[in-house]
């Protein structure tokens, strides 16, 4: 995921274009193809930096910056991957989430704020499928709310599409948090169960 785009205002700098961010899964070094989403445009990449040392490749967890062989139009919230090993681009996640507030409570219809990777976007839960029993592992399916602790299992409508992976399979790209539209608080946690 993309955090920050880098260009120098210096003279010496002049032509320098990096893209810092998180290594979420898998390798990156000088050489390789890379596709940026959601615009689908490829590159190869020139350069790794870590630190302001050029390094040989990137992996999980460094923080780097990649330069690119080509001037793209790249910001905060979109993905540099590789083309074969592309997270799912989807507006539609079915997740489990846990509860965290006792000001207010999940209910299908409500409105938030979603924070995954380094992107943001608005989000609807569409529906509650159940409301689960952590002592029993029962899932109470007539369930209308969560409430302070509880978990549950909730189908969510983005306004962008997010990039996702299962969070079984990727921690970084399958996990988010939900916050209040109106304080700015973090009300949910979440693990992707799959995109709808």
């Amino acid at each position: 995921p993309v955090q920050y785009v880098i260009r120098p205002k210096s003279d010496r700098n002049h032509d320098y274009r990096g893209y810092g961010g998180l290594v979420a899964a898998g390798v990156l070094k000088k050489g390789d193809e890379v596709m940026v989403l959601p615009s689908g445009l490829t590159s190869t990449v020139t350069g790794v930096d870590l630190a302001g040392t050029e390094v040989e490749e990137a992996f999980p967890p460094m923080s780097v910056t990649l330069r690119l062989a080509d001037d793209l139009d790249i910001s905060r919230g979109d993905m540099i991957c590789r083309e074969h090993n592309q997270p799912t681009v989807s507006q539609d996640v079915d997740a489990m989430v846990v509860w965290m507030t006792q000001s207010s409570r999940l209910r299908p219809g409500a409105k938030y704020t979603v924070k995954h990777t380094t992107r943001t976007a608005r989000a609807l839960v569409k529906d509650l499928q159940y409301r689960l029993d952590v002592n029993t592992l029962h899932r109470d399916e007539s369930a209308s709310e969560l409430t302070l602790n509880e978990i549950g299992r909730v189908s969510l409508r983005m306004t962008q599409p997010l990039f996702i992976d299962e969070y079984r399979r990727n921690r970084t790209t399958g996990s988010f948090i939900l916050m209040d539209e109106g304080t700015g608080t973090t009300v949910a946690g979440g693990m992707i169960v799959g995109s709808v």
